[in-house]
């Protein structure tokens, strides 16, 4: 390992290959192409994407609409679906081609196609019809990371319901209180899950934030539950039903709910400085297109990619980068539901090998957590289907980029380190491997179409060199449309008037 104080110091650049740079989907000519287009014309930048980039049931008519500020919509007129944009339109090209490769935490296999995914997702939809889940409804999902997972997320989406999803991890407060705030209709879950060889309860959970969600004198319908590992547990009568019953019968064949480009797809809850979890709500066109360019621009996707994002679904990286994004573009994915180092530290690698993923994206937690246990590791497994590397979560030190590099990447693949949050929907920082060198532990800049700052407390921007407040100067396509029921505290939280006089969104990140 390199002496930590050299390696800060250093200006080394990594520069990408030939080979790679040959293949990018975006170079330096295109990309300034694009950083123009968007200066020129900022909405009409985003409007020729969203025409180009997603399937349309009614074509929208107009872009961005500032009139309620900072409440600001997209393509507001436009009639579409997401699951649709995820499965459907794959069918007539991609029918056959395996969309997820399921790796269980014992290392066991699955495998489904864009049609078996569609299939399934279709059943689940009509199922939640059978249960009287209607479109505007809330579904909150507290499942383990699989297929099923994303099954029940695109079902959601594909009747018009909105899904909250629950990381599995999470306590029964933690879950009655989202239920509550949601005033959720249903709660699709399963009966436990294997995560490191040990197994966790989930159900237990589930019925107890239904007692408490029961004394707040709220009622929900009904909980879905999926055998995973048989775990007895306690079944409530005309409210509790078997994932198996739910789908008995239900036909493989469910058209999509038509829903506006605005409609919220989803609330995802992120910790609130008062204690009260933020439900972050996205609408459907514009974070869908978000997850899609960024899969193109920073993930450089390709049609015979298999790609790997290690997230769990219960975050947000999981939502773009897992469940929406890789979908969205046709890509071939792995999800795996256990940890890196169980049962060894070498696990990733060897999911790596075993399924020849070529670009791959984790947190620097990992990282670094590979690095103290088994730095040698990665010697042992042939990694050569590598082409890229992301990191996502947190700054990542110039040491563990280092290592990331040179013995995971072989010092061949290029690291995109991004810079985003469960409020902005998908990337907005990061480096576009194919063009420039990358500094380690550097996210380098916005990409085209995001319209980033670095303000002081006036909201005048610094100089070259020094620090201040990362605002975001422009409304984009991708971004939260407020925090469920609470438009007050969604003001407050990001256009406050302590910076930069409320004009910006402030990310709350110093840079």
């Amino acid at each position: 390992m390199t002496n930590k104080t050299n390696f800060l110091t250093q200006n080394t650049l990594y520069q990408p290959s030939a080979e790679f740079v040959a293949q990018a989907n975006l170079n330096a000519d295109k990309l300034q192409q694009l950083q123009q287009q968007a200066a020129n014309n900022y909405e009409e930048f985003w409007k020729e994407l969203a025409q180009e980039k997603l399937h349309w049931f009614k074509n929208f008519s107009c872009g961005l609409d500032r009139s309620q500020a900072p409440f600001y919509t997209w393509f507001a007129d436009g009639v579409l679906n997401a699951s649709y944009n995820c499965l459907d339109r794959h069918l007539p090209k991609h029918a056959n081609k395996t969309a997820i490769i399921f790796e269980t935490d014992d290392g066991n296999t699955q495998q489904v196609t864009y049609s078996e995914l569609h299939q399934r997702v279709c059943q689940f939809a009509n199922g939640l019809k059978s249960l009287g889940v209607t479109k505007g409804d809330r579904v909150i999902i507290y499942m383990p990371h699989s297929i099923d997972a994303v099954v029940a997320m695109q079902a959601t989406a594909r009747i018009g319901a909105i899904h909250s999803v629950v990381f599995g991890g999470f306590s029964a407060k933690a879950l009655a209180e989202r239920v509550l705030d949601a005033q959720a209709k249903c709660i699709v879950t399963v009966d436990g899950y294997m995560r490191g060889g040990k197994l966790a309860s989930v159900k237990d959970h589930v019925d107890e934030a239904l007692e408490y969600v029961a004394e707040q004198k709220y009622s929900l319908a009904h909980v879905i539950v999926q055998k995973r590992t048989h775990t007895q547990c306690n079944m409530v009568t005309n409210r509790d039903i078997w994932f198996s019953d739910f789908l008995h019968n239900q036909s493989s064949e469910c058209q999509p709910e038509e829903v506006s480009a605005e409609h919220p797809l989803f609330i995802l809850y992120t910790s609130g400085s008062t204690g009260k979890p933020k439900g972050v709500q996205h609408s459907t066109a514009g974070y869908l297109l978000g997850t899609i360019v960024t899969m193109e621009w920073v993930f450089d996707y390709k049609d015979n990619d298999c790609y790997w994002c290690t997230a769990d679904v219960g975050w947000i990286t999981g939502h773009s980068y897992v469940c929406y994004g890789p979908l969205a573009v046709g890509a071939t994915q792995v999800i795996f539901e256990g940890i890196p180092t169980y049962p060894h530290a070498g696990r990733f690698w060897q999911i790596i090998e075993k399924h020849q993923v070529s670009v791959f994206y984790t947190a620097p937690t990992a990282i670094r957590n590979l690095i103290k246990l088994a730095a040698d590791a990665p010697h042992d497994y042939d990694l050569s289907s590598l082409r890229l590397l992301g990191t996502v979560g947190e700054p990542i030190n110039p040491e563990a980029w280092k290592w990331y590099y040179s013995v995971v990447g072989q010092n061949r693949c290029p690291i995109v380190d991004t810079w985003w949050q469960t409020e902005t929907g998908c990337n907005v920082l990061s480096p576009i491997a194919g063009i420039k060198g990358l500094k380690p532990g550097s996210c380098v800049g916005a990409l085209p179409g995001f319209m980033v700052s670095v303000v002081d407390k006036s909201g005048n921007a610094v100089a070259a060199g020094s620090s201040g407040y990362l605002t975001i100067t422009q409304p984009f396509p991708s971004q939260l449309r407020t925090l469920w029921n609470d438009n007050q505290r969604f003001i407050k939280s990001y256009y406050n008037d302590d910076i930069a006089q409320g004009k910006y969104y402030v990310a709350g990140d110093s840079a």
